[in-house]
């Protein structure tokens, strides 16, 4: 672990991861329980990666998010009571319950929206991109994406434009080697997908998504170089997700790849590897689990929230649908 970090900054690190997988494990909760409509595609076992790229961004920046979009709100603070509403489909969520998990969005914190469309979410981060450069702010745009958004046409446009521009933009693969069911091994012959960064003369950079001390740093240098005019970079997190692509998915099809792929991935677990390092260095055992307590009332109030949170009115399905130029 560097010294860079003081007390107070790996606290805060931790507590978003905990936060982040707390968050989801109530998420689960609600899928089993018939109580959220649609699919919940969770975040659990990449909790390092949105941890530490948010961590290296300013409160005013972008970001571009994907179905499976709930870590990212945690990691830039959205509330996660209006977060828990917003899944439930209720009055009280940060889309009045019209969003969902899929579509989960908090403007007040640069979220422009999760976005059901595989690569959906990348034009959208290489536009705010865009933005900030034409308006002259300092503003940097991070594009979270799946490896499968990688094979997209969207990708490609959006990041050849965005080398040919030099837009402050951060392009981050969370690799979790599946595409659905799909494996990204199988239906590329890139073994790192960063590689392909060399095609738009930008920098490639693959990195250990299971370490929040890797990701920060990469990133780090990543926003330098997009603020300072120099461009966009693209990163791979190499990553594993605990669930099936969805909650209702038992991925099997990872099993007939190899029976101990799920268990050697949970063995590297982003949180508990954190917590030992934090353990070894300047933290006790009774700060965490304080840390913990604290986080788990949090979480706890915010599920409440949701349950308690009215259903929109009917009429409210013909509202904020249209908006007058």
């Amino acid at each position: 672990m560097e010294n860079k970090y003081s007390k107070k900054q790996l606290m805060e690190l931790y507590e978003t991861m905990y936060k982040m997988r707390r968050f989801e494990e109530e998420v689960f909760e609600f899928y089993k329980k018939g109580m959220m409509p649609g699919l919940a595609h969770l975040y659990l076992g990449e909790e390092a990666i949105a941890t530490g790229v948010c961590a290296a961004l300013q409160e005013d920046d972008y970001i571009g998010s994907t179905h499976r979009g709930h870590g990212h709100l945690v990691a830039r603070g959205a509330r996660i009571d209006k977060m828990m509403a917003e899944i439930l489909g209720k009055e009280d969520g940060y889309s009045r319950g019209k969003g969902g998990s899929m579509h989960i969005m908090a403007m007040d914190k640069g979220i422009l929206g999760a976005n059901g469309i595989v690569g959906g979410e990348i034009p959208i981060a290489t536009g705010a991109a865009y933005a900030a450069k034409y308006r002259g702010t300092d503003q940097v745009a991070v594009s979270f994406m799946g490896d499968s958004a990688t094979n997209e046409g969207t990708f490609h446009e959006s990041i050849n434009m965005a080398a040919a521009w030099n837009l402050p933009v951060v392009y981050v693969i969370e690799n979790n080697l599946y595409g659905i069911s799909v494996d990204i091994r199988d239906v590329t012959n890139t073994l790192n997908l960063a590689d392909r960064a060399i095609g738009y003369g930008i920098p490639g950079v693959v990195v250990d998504g299971m370490d929040v001390f890797a990701v920060h740093k990469v990133t780090e240098e990543a926003v330098e170089r997009a603020r300072s005019g120099h461009g966009p970079t693209l990163i791979e997190c190499k990553t594993y997700r605990w669930q099936g692509h969805h909650v209702g998915d038992p991925a099997t099809y990872r099993e007939r790849k190899d029976p101990n792929e799920k268990t050697i991935w949970m063995e590297k677990c982003p949180l508990r590897s954190f917590r030992s390092v934090l353990l070894d260095s300047k933290i006790t055992e009774k700060e965490l689990v304080k840390l913990e307590a604290e986080v788990d009332k949090e979480v706890e109030a915010a599920v409440q929230f949701a349950i308690d949170s009215p259903y929109p009115d009917p009429a409210e399905a013909y509202k904020d649908v249209y908006t007058d130029m």
